[in-house]
């Protein structure tokens, strides 16, 4: 257990990032959800356009240090695939 007050400000600290942090992550995994849904249902303009919201937010996530770059980099490159081939 944390002993100096600067160990409990960290843990207090940690607990407050870690939920942030996946709400962070939550957020962007639900615009890349709304890109497979629209690939799913075959609607090419409905997939572009939840493709061009959903990449700002995954840039966010690598600026923020909630995604490493290059998995981001690898998710928008297989939806960006996935979109073009409808």
């Amino acid at each position: 257990m944390a002993n100096t007050p600067q160990a409990k400000k960290r843990i207090r600290r940690n607990e407050n990032r870690a939920a942030i942090n996946t709400a962070r992550v939550s957020r962007i995994r639900t615009y890349l959800k709304q890109v497979d849904a629209a690939v799913e249902a075959g609607d090419k303009e409905k997939a572009a356009e939840a493709l061009k919201a959903a990449q700002p937010e995954l840039a966010r996530g690598v600026a923020r240090g909630v995604f490493h770059k290059n998995t981001a980099a690898r998710k928008m490159s297989r939806l960006s695939k996935r979109v073009a081939a409808l």
